[in-house]
């Protein structure tokens, strides 16, 4: 539920831009010196590369390899989110479950990586710890973490793994219900869990009159409405869908916002500033797109996320 820095594209130009190459570019950026960087461009060049040897991030499939992967427990991996862990991302709160969709992309990507299921490590991080700056006890985070370039200052972000949008609740008798623009929003008391792209989306989007109330947790965004303190909540559309249908039976949801610049919000998988494990990790995402797996997994945890009336 969180802010957007586009895909890496996958797209081969002309030109020297080698699956090699575009690895030792990835390096260079990260640590290379001026005089390291001709070197390697020297040494990488322009002679041809196989096919066969690069996925779609241009990471090659020896280089992540279970055995060379640098995780923080040799031989397991470490995953971290939220507690509680909300539906439909995961089910009754037990992430080591397999069962919801986050969980569920989690298991995914540790198999792509070659880590059954009983390799798997969960840990518990609070959603804005996970990005803030610092060096992580995880080896990745899964807490749909939006995607952005002022988060991308102190942790890495895979390849996104799900679009997403913003969504408005509001209880069915309100005035807030009947909202069918984002002007109707202004001047209403909103609400959003702090540190969010829903907190975003209500400071930058709607500019309401009425200063916004930030909260620590969900839940806690969830009794506001429930006892009248808020007329609306944002949250991602997905959330939406099961707070309305499970947790707060008498709220509909007004509507969703459209996609800011043209670019869609996308939560990405969290890993340490700098982290070996980035390119691999990136590139396991890239797989389970490419494959139909991540369609697979949102259509059944998802599937009822269906649409809502686009609020502009």
């Amino acid at each position: 539920m969180r802010t957007v820095a586009p895909v890496t594209s996958t797209n081969r130009t002309p030109h020297c831009h080698s699956p090699a190459m575009h690895l030792a570019q990835r390096a260079l950026r990260r640590t290379a010196s001026a005089a390291t960087v001709a070197l390697l461009a020297v040494a990488v060049g322009c002679a041809p590369q196989p096919e066969d040897k690069a996925t779609a991030s241009g990471t090659s499939a020896e280089s992540c390899a279970k055995s060379t992967l640098q995780t923080k427990t040799s031989g397991k991996l470490t995953i971290a989110t939220d507690e509680p862990a909300y539906e439909p991302w995961f089910k009754d709160d037990k992430p080591a479950s397999g069962k919801g969709f986050e969980s569920a992309v989690a298991y995914a990507v540790a198999k792509q990586l070659g880590y059954a299921k009983g390799n798997v490590v969960w840990q518990s991080v609070p959603f804005n710890k996970a990005f803030a700056p610092g060096e992580k006890t995880f080896d990745f985070d899964i807490n749909q973490v939006s995607i952005s370039t002022e988060r991308k200052k102190a942790v890495d972000f895979s390849s996104g793994y799900y679009d997403v949008r913003q969504a408005v609740i509001a209880l069915k008798s309100s005035k807030a219900a009947k909202a069918k623009s984002v002007a109707d929003l202004k001047g209403l008391k909103l609400g959003a869990q702090v540190g969010t792209t829903s907190l975003d989306y209500i400071n930058d989007v709607v500019k309401p009159t009425q200063e916004p109330a930030a909260y620590a947790k969900n839940d806690q965004a969830k009794s506001a409405l429930k006892n009248g303190q808020v007329d609306a909540i944002v949250v991602d559309l997905p959330t939406a869908f099961y707070i309305t249908a499970a947790e707060v039976t008498d709220a509909k949801i007004v509507g969703q916002f459209e996609n800011q610049g043209g670019t869609p919000e996308q939560f990405g998988l969290v890993l340490d500033k700098g982290s070996a494990l980035t390119s691999c990790v990136t590139s396991a995402v890239d797989a389970l797109r490419k494959d139909g797996t991540l369609a697979k997994i949102e259509k059944q945890w998802l599937s009822e996320a269906v649409d809502a009336p686009v609020l502009k």
